[in-house]
């Protein structure tokens, strides 16, 4: 059975939580800074005051946790704008405020999943906190799941390929682009190094997949990493890419070598992403440890 090189203090400490993305839309401006001060301390919340602008973030910021959009606004209605957000982000919570009886539209758009809930006019702080909570509480758990399906269909694939290597590759040498290769597809990561690791010190058998290459030597991420045989950890950097992790790769203590991945975006990974690659990660240790016996 392997285990992760991350403690769990060690995972908590390099993945806090983080508050979730709200986006509030109303043409009116005191009702906007009403619903933005609702919400600041338990939301990272984003105003727009017309649905055309709502798109611009959207388009800019990405995926929000929940939309609460006026119904009546000059330039389209709230059940139009958030039907144009629906295929783009699926998981995202819909809440319309309505201060009219345009029940017609209101049943369509709730019957065709494009609106999680409507409140009327005047709501209750109190109320849609409750609402909203709900909703993200759903969100959630959709989120959940679905990470969960694309990270075992991630491990899945690549501990098929490392069980291929492990029985056809003859030399080290053969074995390293592959290996760099199905993790670096399989994580989505933006670029990927898997270096070799000889006594200590980093040797020349290396693969590169991606457009980004650094010095492994000169990473101070990866050189803490072999001095420790402890897989390391920054999800947001300084550098241009700012997620960035140097996996050891060990067996019985000794480390074989460093998968250093890359994302630009930070928070690329969660806690369970990170365990997942070490998982795979400690896999690949066993099948280097058998092609070294059998190729000596």
């Amino acid at each position: 059975m392997t285990s992760s090189l991350f403690s769990s203090s060690d995972l908590g400490n390099i993945n806090p939580s983080k508050k979730l993305k709200l986006l509030v839309v109303d043409d009116e401006q005191d009702n906007l800074d009403l619903l933005y001060r609702t919400f600041r301390k338990e939301f990272v919340v984003f105003r727009a005051d017309s649905g055309i602008k709502a798109l611009e973030i959207l388009a800019k910021e990405g995926e929000m946790a929940a939309i609460i959009s006026d119904q009546r606004m000059p330039e389209m209605k709230g059940t139009e704008f958030l039907s144009r957000t629906v295929s783009d982000f699926p998981d995202t919570m819909r809440i319309v405020l309505t201060g009219f009886t345009d029940i017609t539209d209101l049943i369509e758009a709730i019957n065709s999943g494009q609106v999680h809930k409507y409140i009327t006019k005047p709501w209750e702080p109190d109320e849609l906190k409750v609402v909203v909570s709900e909703a993200t509480q759903i969100y959630d758990l959709l989120k959940q799941r679905s990470e969960e399906l694309s990270r075992s269909q991630a491990q899945n694939a690549l501990l098929s390929v490392i069980v291929d290597i492990a029985q056809k590759s003859n030399q080290l040498s053969d074995c390293v682009l592959p290996l760099a290769s199905a993790f670096f597809q399989n994580f989505a990561a933006d670029a990927v190094i898997l270096q070799l690791v000889d006594r200590g010190s980093l040797i020349d058998t290396q693969a590169i997949c991606g457009n980004s290459h650094w010095d492994l030597a000169q990473d101070p991420l990866v050189q803490t990493a072999i001095s420790s045989s402890r897989s390391q950890a920054d999800l947001n950097s300084n550098e241009e890419c700012k997620t960035n992790l140097a996996i050891a790769i060990t067996f019985r203590g000794e480390v074989l070598g460093i998968l250093s991945m890359r994302w630009q975006l930070a928070n690329a990974v969660t806690i369970s992403d990170i365990a997942a690659i070490q998982q795979c990660a400690d896999e690949v240790a066993i099948a280097l440890t058998c092609i070294r016996h059998y190729s000596s």
